[in-house]
């Protein structure tokens, strides 16, 4: 009984201590970028060795496969599904932008650093493909529906491919002033005139 007790109460503390690793690398991609969580730095952070480290995370892959997943869990991207339930496209569209650009904001830290370090770093890149393929998801759920033949107006998939992608959202409120409503209130009067075009004789 003693050894069973032991043996999960070992256990138990690895798993916090591999949290902890996980945490700490997270906090320090968001705050110092690539370059500032080192393996010395992450260890330092969590309290342990850097040999509990490569214990828990033998290679680059382990440990930011257990970070993108730790991340993605806590901050989840928007239900796609709810917005393919909202059958105006116009509807459609401003409840998207406004759950995205809510996302961004939450989320703008550490998707600034992964923007700048995903081209330098192809295992990085290929953990993030899964996002790359949730935003064309959601590209299509918000073209759709905006012609009897179901198929985007002209432009109009690049008007949205633009709206949801955070540069552009960050240059509109960082730089331009825009609350997350006034970029909606934009990019949808920007769809809604181009399907307009698509529907004069």
């Amino acid at each position: 009984m003693a050894r069973g007790y032991i043996k999960k109460r070992r256990a138990i503390l690895e798993e916090e201590t591999r949290q902890r690793i996980v945490e700490a690398a997270v906090e320090l991609h968001q705050t110092e970028g690539g370059g500032g969580a080192t393996i010395s730095a992450i260890a330092e952070r969590a309290g342990v060795g850097r040999v509990t480290v490569y214990r828990h995370f033998p290679n680059e892959l382990a440990l930011l496969t257990a970070c993108t997943s730790h991340y993605m869990t806590l901050n989840p991207p928007p239900n796609l599904d709810q917005w393919a339930s909202i059958f105006d496209p116009v509807e459609r569209l401003k409840y998207g932008l406004a759950e995205t650009y809510a996302y961004h904001r939450l989320t703008e830290k550490m998707m600034t650093v992964a923007e700048h370090e995903v081209a330098a770093n192809p295992v990085l890149a290929d953990l993030l493909k899964p996002l790359d393929a949730y935003w064309a998801g959601a590209r299509h759920i918000l073209a759709t529906g905006w012609s009897e033949q179901n198929e985007a107006p002209p432009l109009l998939w690049e008007t949205i491919g633009l709206a949801l992608s955070m540069p552009a959202w960050r240059i509109l409120t960082r730089q331009q002033g825009l609350a997350d409503e006034d970029c909606v209130s934009l990019f949808a009067t920007m769809a809604c005139t181009l399907a307009s075009w698509s529907d004069a004789p």
